[in-house]
């Protein structure tokens, strides 16, 4: 039988954990952005976590100003046009990582952001009207339409441009789970509502941004290896 704790619950616990009120406060990411950025640097963003999901995260940031300048500055409407051999160029180019399928997420999700932006006036537009009770909606949409947005790629990309939401870790499902909070796979429509419908009591007992209540979650539980220097 599921128990869902008060969210006070789960704070003193991370606290504890931590050292307190103070340190664990620390630990809280940075405040979701008030305007978004151009639809450039958001497809640049989207682009980073996409070659960074299952690689060195370091890596990929030292190599993205040779990035930058491959694929024009991720601006929309120049990435649409780019032909089949000027990516395979691409490909040769020892100064980039030279993963095809990664590389053709660009330039797909080049055009989803265009087309977007063709509806909604920007792609920045489309984003900021989704509500932080619909970000699950968000993070499928993003993976219906986009491409290589799947897991927690999409909502890495969201947090990276300061769109509030939850990330499904493996410390945040592992209390899910445990709590009996979701049901079947934690990637299954069902429970990512499941999970959603939680965040959004623990919000209201809170007052806290998504993002927060799931660093708290992750302190509260796991390997403790999170600490004020990380």
């Amino acid at each position: 039988m599921s128990k869902m704790e008060n969210f006070e619950t789960i704070w003193q616990r991370a606290a504890e954990r931590k050292g307190g009120d103070d340190a664990l406060r620390a630990l809280l990411p940075a405040p979701e952005a008030t305007t978004l950025p151009s639809d450039d640097r958001l497809l640049s963003a989207m682009s980073a976590q996409i070659f960074k999901s299952g690689f060195v995260w370091r890596v990929v940031e030292n190599k993205w100003p040779a990035f930058e300048e491959a694929f024009w500055g991720f601006a929309p409407l120049k990435l649409v046009l780019m032909s089949p051999d000027q990516l395979d160029q691409r490909m040769q180019n020892p100064a980039l990582i030279r993963h095809g399928k990664k590389m053709q997420a660009v330039l797909d999700n080049a055009r989803m952001v265009a087309e977007l932006a063709e509806e909604h006036g920007s792609f920045g537009q489309w984003l900021s009207q989704w509500q932080s009770r619909e970000v699950v909606t968000l993070w499928a949409e993003l993976k219906k339409r986009g491409a290589r947005l799947g897991g927690n790629t999409g909502p890495y990309f969201l947090r990276a441009v300061g769109i509030d939401t939850f990330l499904m870790t493996g410390d945040v499902t592992s209390y899910l789970q445990a709590h009996q909070l979701i049901e079947g796979a934690p990637t299954s429509k069902r429970a990512l509502t499941q999970a959603q419908a939680c965040f959004d009591q623990w919000q209201q007992q809170s007052g806290l941004p998504l993002a927060s209540i799931s660093r708290v979650i992750s302190c509260s539980v796991g390997d403790n290896r999170l600490g004020v220097s990380h």
